[in-house]
């Protein structure tokens, strides 16, 4: 691969988005609000890289094989992680651990359908609403991680996040049988 390539500006963006995960961890191993901002801040810089990675390389025509496989894989990283530290800290828990699950599920599942596909030369496009699903999981992944220091500051904060959460798993049982619906030709051939 090209040096040039590796190191172009979207793919950067994907590396910072990768190096964002361990970071966004640690900041729950410790106590306060102060480390909730920081986790809050690292996750809006990682989310904003996500539209900015792929718009980048599209604009200036630095599409690289290296990009396409890494941005999934950056954006499943965050996401999941970001929902087993909420989980592990109880931000998320009872009911709502159901809406995690079904995130995280639709990640493995879709993952594992996208990579069958690719085998067989198949492209399963990214739709509208697949987008929608993405922006409404970071909105309500970001509201929880502020968490209760975004409640003291606006009352509610941790509230609207579970809401969104639970959105957001609507949204991905939907998008997720849209790509299974897809596929499934695919899968019966075989």
């Amino acid at each position: 691969m090209k040096r040039n390539i590796a190191l172009s500006l979207p793919n950067i963006l994907t590396y910072g988005r990768i190096a964002a995960v361990p970071a966004v961890a640690v900041c729950f191993y410790f106590e306060g609000t102060t480390p909730r901002w920081i986790a809050f801040g690292l996750f809006i810089l990682a989310a904003i890289t996500d539209f900015f990675d792929g718009y980048l390389a599209r604009a200036w025509q630095q599409q690289s094989a290296l990009g396409k496989m890494l941005d999934p894989i950056a954006d499943k990283l965050l996401v999941s992680v970001c929902l087993l530290m909420l989980a592990a800290d109880g931000t998320i828990g009872g009911w709502s651990m159901i809406a995690a699950i079904i995130i995280l599920c639709r990640e493995i599942l879709v993952s594992g359908l996208r990579e069958f596909l690719a085998e067989l030369q198949v492209s399963v496009p990214v739709t509208q609403l697949a987008k929608w699903k993405t922006t409404v999981q970071l909105i309500a992944i970001g509201l929880l991680l502020a968490g209760p220091a975004g409640d003291l500051l606006i009352p509610g904060t941790t509230l609207a996040g579970l809401v969104a959460l639970w959105l957001a798993a609507l949204l991905t049982l939907y998008t997720g049988y849209d790509y299974f619906r897809a596929g499934i030709g695919h899968l019966i051939k075989e």
